[in-house]
């Protein structure tokens, strides 16, 4: 039978009551089933009864034939109790699925405030771990919640119809283990959280030592990374030992209590059969309806530690569940047809209390170029995000077609601008998969070939190809194994294989040397011929390719014009070009010297 389709992440509750209605078929199915087995087991009590009492007064056919009959129910109860807990098990597995998925696609959304807040090794530890918890939960707890409910109402009927007197004993136990319950529960709840949280803690640690090892061993600080993590290992061995001696206490204590009851039963119950007020057959018939009342309740403390955890669990994830995103759709629906001309109209931007952009304006029309230079720290990679809502954009400042991205969808801004970063990010897969990223199968035929084209453009493709693995080779963490020049260059191919409408370029030209540049550049310039571009560089060369040029100074447009008339007129631009004009007579004069110092007298 076919799968049913998977719900859009909008159509995916995150509450825990909201969840458990959604998988409330599957717990039906499952509560009927139970419902049947505990009735297949009350069946069986009663007519263990009979069967007994028949075999010591000398009813063979009678005990025969019930025994045959007891013998079908087992079998049936058998498959019954494997089904009740495959319909459960599956409702607690497709939750943990779905809510996955929602966490995920939560994560997603977030912007930089949220991941400023929340280390990536604290969002894993909640991802796996805390999800795990609610699985349990949402599974293994249901089960036994209903199970033990069910199988209290069969057993109290068997015992109930035998003798009231000796039912009243095996249960005077009860109202003490009610208590502990209770007061396990609050003592699980607490220690698991500061666990989990510790379990948190630690995850940052490991993940943060483990990405800058580089850094740590360039400061021979691994000895201080060390006692660091023993220190954080230690606070987390004692909440786990703190939560370890209450679970340990709490099997021991349910189950002496659960055997004092059983004691009872053999003491009172004893007695009532030596003076006839029971038959041997009633007596065995009430200790196994007993016996399967007394696992449920040793596990009722299991069950109050797997509830609490899983409680433990939720509150963390309702933590990113419950984030506000910086960032959220524009109500118009996605456009019909490409976007291509940018505009951006008396654009401010705000860091906290400090001004970054001042009234920035520009027009880049369809299949232009414009380059952005400024010195360090004049807010070009901000104009950059906020031009693709990387961060959150002021309304009525940055246009598509006249559209305002505010009002456009995330998606359809962000396939309309590609962008390649200064520091690109590379994951840890292959050199084809991170050029393919945006590819739908970047290992079919088609996408190899666009991947190839791609890298031949942006001058990466013969490096990659002398590489061991060529376009196999594995980058490494964040593309550990590569150079920079390299990650600038894959990340560039990488945006050419999106094949955006506009190029936004973060200073692509950084960790390359003058040959790798040139050649770039001249790829830049047929890439000019397919759609905009926005370059931002400190390069003049660069520049010098571009049809405008706007000159940013502490976040304000300090001139702008083509290349030719801001060389002409004196300012910020001119004062670049004869800076970089210097510092490469500079270099070719320090090439010079070695070999004129080798040259003959």
């Amino acid at each position: 039978m076919p799968r049913p389709p998977a719900p859009s992440l909008a159509e995916i509750p995150v509450g825990l009551g909201a969840q458990f209605r959604r998988q409330l078929p599957s717990y039906v199915a499952g509560l009927v089933l139970l419902v049947v087995y505990q009735y297949s087991q009350y069946w069986f009590d009663t007519r263990l009864a009979v069967a007994i009492d028949a075999v010591t007064r000398g009813r063979s056919v009678e005990a025969t034939r019930l025994g045959l009959a007891m013998m079908g129910v087992a079998v049936g109860a058998f498959v019954i109790r494997v089904l009740s807990r495959l319909a459960v098990f599956n409702a607690g597995r497709r939750a943990e699925y779905e809510l996955r998925r929602a966490l995920l696609g939560k994560l997603q959304s977030l912007g930089p405030s949220f991941f400023r807040r929340m280390s990536t090794g604290e969002i894993m530890s909640r991802v796996t771990n805390d999800l795990a918890q609610l699985r349990l939960m949402l599974g293994f707890g249901v089960l036994n919640a209903v199970n033990t409910v069910l199988a209290l109402a069969s057993a109290l009927a068997v015992t109930l119809s035998i003798s009231v007197k000796l039912t009243l004993a095996s249960l005077c136990t009860l109202p003490l283990l009610i208590v502990l319950t209770r007061h396990f529960s609050r003592q699980m709840f607490t220690r698991t959280r500061d666990n989990q949280d510790a379990l948190g803690r630690l995850s940052e640690l490991v993940q943060s030592s483990i990405a800058g090892v580089r850094l740590v061993r360039s400061f021979a600080l691994e000895d201080s990374e060390r006692a660091r993590f023993a220190r954080v290992n230690q606070a987390y061995l004692e909440k786990s030992l703190a939560l370890a001696h209450v679970r340990v206490a709490m099997g021991p204590v349910m189950g002496g209590l659960s055997a004092v009851g059983v004691l009872i039963v053999f003491w009172y119950g004893g007695a009532l059969l030596t003076r006839g007020e029971l038959s041997q057959g009633e007596f065995i018939s009430f200790y196994r309806a007993l016996s399967r009342l007394t696992w449920p309740l040793i596990a009722l403390g299991f069950l109050v530690g797997m509830v609490q955890r899983g409680r433990a669990a939720y509150t963390r994830l309702a933590e990113i569940y419950q984030a506000q995103p910086d960032l959220i759709d524009g109500p118009l629906p996605p456009p019909a047809h490409p976007l291509g001309a940018l505009s951006v109209r008396e654009l401010s931007f705000n860091h906290g209390e400090r001004r970054v952009l001042e009234r920035v304006s520009f027009e880049l029309p369809p299949g232009g170029s414009l380059a952005i230079v400024g010195r360090t720290g004049a807010g070009k990679s901000t104009l950059a995000s906020l031009l693709l809502r990387i961060l959150p954009t002021p309304p009525g400042s940055v246009f598509l077609d006249g559209q305002d991205v505010c009002e456009l969808p995330l998606s359809s801004v962000r396939s309309t601008l590609g962008y390649a970063q200064q520091n690109p990010f590379l994951f840890s897969t292959t050199v084809g998969r991170n050029v393919g990223f945006a590819l739908d199968d970047p290992d079919s035929a088609g996408a190899v070939r666009q991947i190839l084209t791609a890298m031949k453009e942006a001058n990466i493709l013969a490096e990659v190809l002398g590489l061991p693995d060529g376009l196999d080779t594995v980058v490494g963490e964040r593309g550990v194994q590569l150079s920079g020049g390299q990650k600038q260059r894959i990340a560039l191919a990488r945006a050419f294989v999106a094949a955006p409408r506009v190029l936004v370029l973060d200073d692509p030209l950084s960790a390359v040397d003058a040959r790798t540049e040139a050649a770039i550049l001249e790829a830049l310039d047929r890439q000019r011929a397919q759609r905009g571009v926005v370059l931002i560089t400190h390069r003049i060369a660069a520049a010098e390719r571009c049809d405008h040029v706007l000159v940013l100074d502490e976040g304000r447009v300090v001139q702008a014009g083509t290349p030719a008339e801001l060389s002409r007129a004196p300012g910020l631009y001119a004062t670049f070009a004869e800076e970089q004009r210097i510092e490469r007579e500079l270099a070719v004069l320090g090439d010079a010297e070695p070999s004129a110092a080798g040259a003959p007298a």
